[in-house]
């Protein structure tokens, strides 16, 4: 009898029920060696906890008071200081976070923008134009992007890891931009349920729709045809850069081991898997509507490593 290829076993040591709010970079990280995998567990939960924190504080108050700002830009300094100045103290997840730095090679500059983006959700309320949401995206999603991908890059040589031969940046940011598109519309009603407002205020305006009306949206209004246009024009520039995506992951591909470059498919099929699912003509736009379930995961992981093993350059 054969025995089942290394990635169907890893496929079968995950357990889809759960997983919580899709982090499709960790489902595809499952498939790497295990000490690069809890490199990335480590990275994103300590991202994921500022984030959180923002977010929560923000869905809570509907704002921030002046002292909410100087008190969260505190927490944003002091762990941003902490990771510069090398700082380990009583804190062990703190401490991991600075070893894990160190020892895989985590660019500064990714946790530098990332903070970056952190400031500014403590300092405005949404996006004024689009280029501000492609800025600030440039923190918040090309950022723990590029972390992905230079843990993919990284290559072991004399006990030690040695940087990417390419530029991490560049390679993740076209797939980074893509997903986080993909991303807000699938959580357009749940962040309007949470007064977070991430689609750019002059196209909601040029579609002639406003914040209220979004929010009447989220909560089951009829949608009107600017809402589907403004859907539209969104799709259209995910496109854009969904094509980009394809051409850096042929790219950077043969630069990879088998197993990075199958977590690049994997996580770029999860975002497709929701881009897919996005009807711009028909759709309500409603969160069950647009999260694919567990099982739903659980086969498009299953039938992106079946691809991959026939052909592994090959991606639709």
């Amino acid at each position: 009898m054969t025995s089942p290829s290394p990635y169907i076993d890893r496929f079968n040591r995950i357990n889809f029920n759960k997983i919580i709010d899709h982090p499709n970079i960790l489902i595809a990280a499952n498939f790497w060696d295990e000490d690069r995998y809890q490199a990335a567990k480590t990275c994103y939960k300590f991202m994921r906890a500022i984030d959180d924190l923002i977010d929560n504080h923000k869905s809570l108050k509907k704002g921030f008071s002046e002292d909410d700002r100087i008190w969260l830009e505190t927490q944003v300094d002091t762990w941003l200081s902490a990771i510069r100045n090398q700082k380990t103290g009583s804190d062990p997840f703190q401490n991991d976070l600075i070893e894990t730095i160190n020892l895989f090679k985590i660019p500064l500059w990714s946790l530098e923008a990332f903070a970056k983006a952190m400031y500014y959700d403590i300092d405005h309320d949404g996006f004024p134009t689009l280029e501000s949401f492609l800025n600030y995206s440039a923190g918040a999603s090309v950022a723990p992007s590029s972390i992905f991908v230079h843990l993919c890059g990284i290559q072991r040589s004399n006990g030690d890891y040695q940087e990417p031969i390419f530029d991490v940046k560049e390679a993740a940011s076209p797939c980074a931009i893509f997903s986080y598109l993909v991303h807000i519309i699938r959580d357009f009603q749940k962040d309007q349920f949470n007064h977070l407002h991430y689609l750019s205020d002059d196209l909601v305006e040029k579609h002639g729709l406003n914040r209220k009306q979004l929010q009447n949206i989220a909560h089951g209004a009829t949608i009107p045809l600017g809402f589907r246009k403004l859907i539209e024009e969104y799709m259209t520039l995910a496109e854009q850069y969904r094509q980009k995506t394809l051409t850096v992951i042929e790219r950077i591909s043969p630069l990879l081991d088998p197993m990075y470059q199958l977590s690049l498919h994997i996580i770029y099929n999860l975002y497709l898997m929701v881009y897919e699912r996005i009807d711009i003509s028909r759709g309500s736009f409603t969160t069950q509507e647009l999260n694919p379930t567990a099982e739903e995961i659980k086969q498009r992981v299953l039938s992106t490593i079946q691809v991959f093993q026939e052909t592994p350059t090959t991606l639709s």
